[in-house]
C-alpha cells in the first residue's frame, strides 16, 4: 500500500457522513463524478471495498466503518493542531483532555475538575470515561493530558507514567430515611444484615470495604454490585440498599439524592490520583486541580 492520501480520506469521510456521493459533492462543491472517481481510486489503493452501493445510497462495509473511525480521529486531531497553533488570548481555548476512570464518583470528578475552569484562560475540557487500562493507553499516546483514578498507576500496565496523589478521605454510608428506620442502632453495627450496594471489583475501595466489614464482624446482605457509581447511587436513592460514597461528597449526596447519612468511617479511605506522563505537573489546569484538591476539597476534612 502506498502512502495514505488524505484528500481521498477527506472525500471518503464526506460521502460516509452524507450517505451518498451527490450530497457529499454539494457540501464539498465538487462534481459527483470527481468524488466518485476519487473514491474508487481510494478503495483501489486500500485494497478494500468501503461501501455497499444501492442506487444513490451508500452503506458502509465493515472495512468502511473501521476507516471512518480512524478518519474521525485524524481530522479531530488536525483541528486540535490548528487550534493550538493559532491560539492567542481572546481566541478559541485550548483543550484540556481528561480521562476519568469509571470507578471515580462523578461528584468527586466534578469537584476535582472545576478549579481548572477558574484559571486565567480556562480551557475547553474534554472528558473521557472508561476502564483504567483503556484510558492509560490513550494517555501513553498523548491523546489525554491526565487520567484521574482511585488508585496509582497499576504495575501490570506497560505505560510510563507518574501518579500524583490529589488527596484522600474516609467514606460515608447513605440510605433513604425509610430504609434507615428499618435498621436502627449504633453505626456501624446497624449495617449487620442490612441490604448493601457495593462498588464493582475494579474499584479500589471495594477490597477495603470487605476487609473493614470482616474486622468489624459485620455481615451486610449484598443486594447489588455496580461498576458505575452513579447507577449504584440511583439504586440507593430508590431504597434498594445502603450505599457508600467519599466523605467529601456527603453534603452533596444528601442534598441531591434525598438520603440520610447513616455514619462515616476514616478506617476505610478513598484515594484519588492524577496520572500523567510528566514527573512534575506543569499543565496550568492540572496544577490548579492539584492545588485546589489539597487546599479545599480534601484539606477541609
Amino acid at each position: 500500500m502506498s502512502a495514505l492520501n488524505y484528500k481521498h480520506l477527506h472525500y471518503f469521510r464526506a460521502v460516509a457522513k452524507a450517505g451518498g456521493v451527490t450530497r457529499a459533492s454539494e457540501r464539498l462543491h465538487l462534481t459527483p463524478q470527481t468524488i466518485s472517481g476519487q473514491l474508487s481510486v481510494f478503495e483501489e489503493a486500500l485494497g478494500e471495498r468501503l461501501f455497499d452501493r444501492s442506487g444513490r445510497h451508500f452503506e458502509l462495509t465493515e472495512a468502511g466503518r473501521l476507516v471512518l473511525s480512524y478518519a474521525d480521529e485524524i481530522f479531530a486531531l488536525g483541528q486540535e493542531l490548528e487550534e493550538a497553533l493559532h491560539h492567542v488570548p481572546g481566541g478559541r481555548p485550548l483543550q484540556f483532555r481528561v480521562g476519568v476512570t469509571d470507578s471515580v464518583p462523578k461528584s468527586v470528578a466534578y469537584q476535582l475538575l472545576e478549579p481548572a475552569m477558574q484559571i486565567t484562560e480556562p480551557p475547553r475540557i474534554v472528558c473521557r470515561e472508561g476502564k483504567v487500562t483503556d484510558l492509560l493507553a490513550e494517555l501513553a499516546v498523548h491523546r489525554l493530558d491526565i487520567v484521574i483514578a482511585d488508585s496509582p498507576l497499576p504495575n501490570r500496565v506497560d505505560v510510563r507514567g507518574f501518579s500524583h496523589l490529589l488527596g484522600e478521605c474516609g467514606i460515608s454510608f447513605f440510605a433513604t430515611a425509610a430504609l434507615t428506620a428499618q435498621y436502627p442502632g449504633e453505626f456501624p453495627a446497624c449495617l449487620d444484615g442490612a441490604p448493601l450496594l457495593l462498588p464493582g471489583e475494579e474499584a479500589a475501595v471495594r477490597a477495603k470495604l470487605t476487609r473493614w466489614f470482616a474486622d468489624q464482624q459485620i455481615r451486610p446482605r449484598i443486594v447489588g454490585e455496580f461498576d458505575d457509581g452513579a447507577l449504584m447511587t440511583a439504586f440507593g436513592q430508590a431504597g434498594v440498599g445502603i450505599f457508600s460514597a467519599p466523605a467529601v461528597t456527603a453534603a452533596q449526596v444528601m442534598r441531591q439524592h434525598d438520603v440520610v447519612c447513616i455514619g462515616s468511617s476514616e478506617a476505610v479511605s478513598e484515594q484519588f490520583y492524577a496520572i500523567s506522563v510528566e514527573r512534575k505537573l506543569t499543565h496550568p489546569a492540572v496544577v490548579a486541580i492539584s492545588h485546589a484538591a489539597s487546599r479545599d476539597l480534601f484539606g477541609k476534612l
